[in-house]
Parts: C-alpha cells; structure tokens; sequence
C-alpha cells in the first residue's frame, strides 16, 4: 500500500517525497507504523505516528527510551536497542500538526512473528524480553515514567469491573452471568497478589509490558532472538508483567478470539521453552519472591485480561474493537477458559519450573 506522509514531517527528518518510497506494514492496532525507503540510500527507516488517544503524554515514551538508551550505551554498547532518531532539529519525535511522529532504523534480515508456530520461537522470544530485564537490573526505575498509568494495574482493573457491573444493564449482566460469577469468584488472585506486594524482595524493574511475539525481532534464517522492539510501553513494573503476558500469549494455539473453547489447551512445550528461555537470562537476578510467582504470573496477567474484556462488554464496548456485539464476552469466555487450564495444569507446569530454577 504507498502512502504519501505528511511532507513536513518527511522534512522533519530531512526527507521529502521526491527522495523516498513509503509503504505502510505492520499488524498493530495502536500506531499508524510506515516503511521508509530513501531511493539514494541503503538503510531504510521505520517512521510510525503515535496513537496519542491511547498514549496520552508521548513525551514520556521519549523520554524513557532516551535513557534506557544512554544507559545501555554506557553500561552494554554491544545490546541492540532499537531508539528512535532525532529530527534534524535534534528534538526525539516530531511534532506535526498536533501528531506526533518517530524515526528508527529498519534492522534487516529479521522477521516479527504475528503466530508462534514452534517452541524454540518461544524460547527465543522468552530470552530476549529477559535480556532486556536483566541488562537494565541496575537501572533506576525511579527516572522513568509511566507511560499508560495503571496498565498492569489488577487492583485497578477489578475496580474497573465493579464499576461497570453497578452500572451496566440488566439484559448485559444477564448476558454475563457466568463470567460475572467467574470474576467474582477468582478476586482471590488480586487478594494473593496484594499480600507479596509489599515485600521488599519484589521490586519494580524495567518491564516491556507487551511481550507478544510480533514484539521480538528474530534472525529472517536462523530463527534466532535479534532484539525487542515496540518500547511504548515500557516502564517500570513487576516482573510478573512480562512473564505472565509471555503464558498469556504463547501457551495456546489460539488468540482472544477463538470462540470455540475446547480449542484453548495449554501446550506444555510452549511452556517449558518459554521458562527456559526466561530463565536463562533472569534466573540470576529473580528474588526469592519473584522465584515464588513464576507460575503465578499467568494467573495474574490472564484474569486482569478476563476482566478487562468483561468490563468493556459491560460497559457499552467503547474500549477495544470488535466485528460482532459480543465479541468482548467471547474474549473474556476465552481467558476465563484459559485461566482454567492453566490452573488445571499447574502442578506440571510448577514441576517444569523447578526444574529450570
């Protein structure tokens, strides 16, 4: 699809339309993300417009990467961290007409993936979000801010959901019942998490907080982990973030939007390649603590998703896109089913941890 940018912002970066090719890319449902091909150089460019409706201080997300990206420069020159390029005015993004813009290089020779069709992507995906944890253990957390506030949030995500269910209508609620009930019975899990929350042993890290696999670069040839990419979100956090969107994502074969639940299995060697993998690089750094919520993690970050896609079928569908009325209910069925396996399966996959531990 060619595509004709804005030409100030092609100018932001010293480019204009007669010297480039532009082609839209990408599966993402947030930013707007452009390849950007200068007809008299090699290096190509991904130029990628912020969505500011769901990033609400971009500047934040600018300022973030700044520093993680001077740190690693200082204390790891060799890791590949994907930063954005200054404008030519040195400022981190462009601002143009009340959007704002970024640059990055285009790293050749890699591929995203948008479904896991093998453990050893997991594991090589698993690797790299650790690598990243592990390199910035020494970072301040302090200096970053966060850039989507309360988004791993499950204490404000229930609060969320008991909101909506005050107000949401008698045919929806009814609708509903089930994944009300399942809700409602599982606010055990917050109450758990809240009880290790304050332990000293379980600080705040650098988490990416997104850690599907279209968000790892991999070698186009080998397969291999290359680096992470999509940084809007990372921010500090706990390492329960990642690790628990990790099983989310990678253990079954079929996303939120499957609707047929017999389908929703844990696959066990998804599972052992992403510890493995995990723990590679984060085994020498986790507390004992952290040690202790390895597992719980998925439990975590997939009843947090649960709620959200009830609490948006509760309250009108006005957050995540949907084809049909009750997809947000389809999806919430669809963790409650995989919160189901998951536990149904612990006692293997706690077993699997050990192991690895």
């Amino acid at each position: 699809m060619e595509l004709n940018l804005d030409s100030e912002v092609l100018k932001a970066y010293g480019f204009t339309k007669e010297n480039t090719t532009i082609t839209q890319i990408g599966t993402g449902l947030i930013n707007r993300t452009y390849l950007l091909s200068p007809l008299a150089e090699e290096q190509k460019y991904i130029i990628q417009q912020i969505n500011t409706s769901v990033f609400k201080s971009p500047w934040a997300i600018a300022g973030n990467l700044k520093a993680i990206s001077d740190y690693l420069a200082q204390h790891h020159p060799d890791y590949l961290f994907i930063k954005p390029i200054p404008t030519i005015e040195g400022v981190e993004m462009a601002h143009i007409n009340q959007e704002f813009w970024r640059l990055l290089p285009f790293v050749p020779q890699t591929v995203s993936l948008d479904v896991l069709t093998d453990p050893k992507q997991a594991f090589e995906a698993a690797k790299q979000f650790g690598k990243l944890s592990r390199l910035l253990n020494n970072f301040d957390t302090q200096t970053l801010e966060p850039t989507i506030p309360g988004f791993h949030d499950l204490g404000l995500r229930y609060k969320q959901f008991t909101q909506a269910l005050s107000k949401a209508p008698e045919a929806l609620k009814k609708q509903a019942e089930i994944q009300i009930e399942d809700a409602l019975n599982h606010k055990y899990i917050l109450d758990y998490y809240t009880s290790y929350s304050q332990r000293d042993d379980f600080p705040d890290r650098v988490m990416h907080h997104d850690t599907k696999i279209s968000n790892v670069l991999l070698d186009e040839e080998t397969f291999k982990g290359v680096c992470v990419i999509d940084l809007d979100t990372i921010m500090p956090g706990k390492f329960i973030s990642d690790l628990g969107d990790m099983m989310r994502t990678y253990l079954c074969a079929f996303s939120e939007n499957e609707t047929d639940l017999t389908r929703i299995k844990i696959r066990l060697p998804y599972f052992e390649a992403m510890i493995k993998g995990y723990l590679s690089e984060m085994k020498s750094i986790l507390t004992e603590t952290e040690k202790e919520l390895i597992l719980f993690s998925g439990r975590y970050i997939i009843y947090m998703q649960a709620l959200r896609f009830l609490t948006d079928f509760l309250n009108g569908n006005i957050y995540y896109p949907i084809n049909y009325p009750t997809q947000n209910l389809d999806r919430a069925k669809n963790q409650f089913k995989l919160l189901s396996e998951l536990l149904i399966n612990e006692k293997e996959l706690q077993g699997i941890i050990d192991k690895n531990q």
